[in-house]
């Protein structure tokens, strides 16, 4: 068994620290804003949510369940250390699920509330508004959980099993596993005004989970011209943790030959290359790109057969 380092075990607590502020913004967007406006979308969440319109059956209890069986495909496909993560974020989001309906039904003081006795944090006729924000905060939410390699359940599961093996955008993954769930509340509610706002909720996961995917791998390429290359690249290595590529060029003005680094970087490390870069050598030349994708060691893994 291959025991971790103290890097991997920092690395395994932080993921761990983010997928709860990220269940933690999910849950509170279901509880505060789309469960109290009786507004749907897809997931296991959004199934959950169907039979608790429909039923009264607890939200967190019906996600924990369908979420069980689920698991089951998952720890065969996305391999144990996925599915320990899911497991813990399936366990947290059923806890939260409640900690969080309860915290709204009992200790936020709303004089509106709908005929179940739920909160309206916004008011009547304020649907469209709580759509928003819920669609925002779960986007959100979900965007964190993803970026620290872990999964609320459900059709989350099924994305992250067809991401593993293609490049596929996730938001719109999920996006094509959830119509047939949203459009099934017309059942319930026989209003279309329900579907169009489980639908515009979606829509909003999907852009903000991209946003927040997106963001975070965004990569830049640097081309670093200096006679002192040698202090910059080992510098780069030891306190940036990047790799440094030297290339051989003439300079053609001089005809003079010059050592050229080739660094590739999260965008996010741009300023402290910037900075290790003038301290040594303030009259260095730097030319900054953005690239599309960057696979490999350090950065994404090449989904392709």
């Amino acid at each position: 068994m291959h025991k971790l380092t103290k890097a991997e075990v920092m690395r395994e607590v932080k993921d761990y620290i983010y997928i709860t502020l990220g269940l933690i913004s999910y849950s509170l967007g279901w509880a505060a804003f789309l469960l109290p406006y009786q507004i749907t979308t897809g997931g296991t969440t959004g199934i959950s949510a169907i039979i608790y319109y429909s039923t009264g059956f607890p939200i967190q209890w019906s996600y924990f369940v369908i979420n069980a069986i689920l698991m089951t495909f998952a720890f065969r496909i996305l391999g144990p250390r996925f599915s320990i993560k899911t497991t813990y974020a399936i366990f947290s989001l059923t806890f939260l699920l409640w900690l969080f309906q309860l915290l709204v039904n009992n200790y936020i003081v709303a004089p509106d509330r709908t005929p179940e006795g739920q909160p309206l944090l916004l008011g009547p006729g304020q649907d469209f508004m709580a759509c928003i924000i819920g669609a925002v905060m779960c986007g959100i939410g979900l965007g964190i959980v993803f970026n620290y390699n872990g999964s609320t359940g459900g059709t989350d599961i099924i994305a992250a099993i067809v991401n593993k093996y293609k490049d596929v955008t996730l938001g719109r993954m999920i996006m094509l596993c959830d119509i047939i769930i949203i459009t099934s509340c017309y059942f319930i509610f026989h209003d279309w005004r329900r579907v169009i706002f489980g639908f515009v909720t979606l829509f909003i996961i999907g852009i903000v989970l991209d946003w927040i995917i997106n963001s975070a791998r965004q990569s830049v390429q640097f081309l670093i011209f200096s006679k002192k290359y040698d202090e910059i690249a080992d510098s780069i290595i030891k306190d940036a943790d990047r790799g440094v590529t030297v290339l051989d060029g003439t300079g053609w003005y001089s005809k003079k030959d010059v050592k050229v680094l080739v660094v590739l970087a999260k965008k996010r490390q741009s300023l402290d290359i910037f900075r290790l870069v003038k301290r040594i050598d303030p009259n260095a030349f730097i030319s900054q790109s953005s690239v599309i994708g960057v696979y490999g060691e350090g950065f994404d893994k090449l989904k392709v057969k």
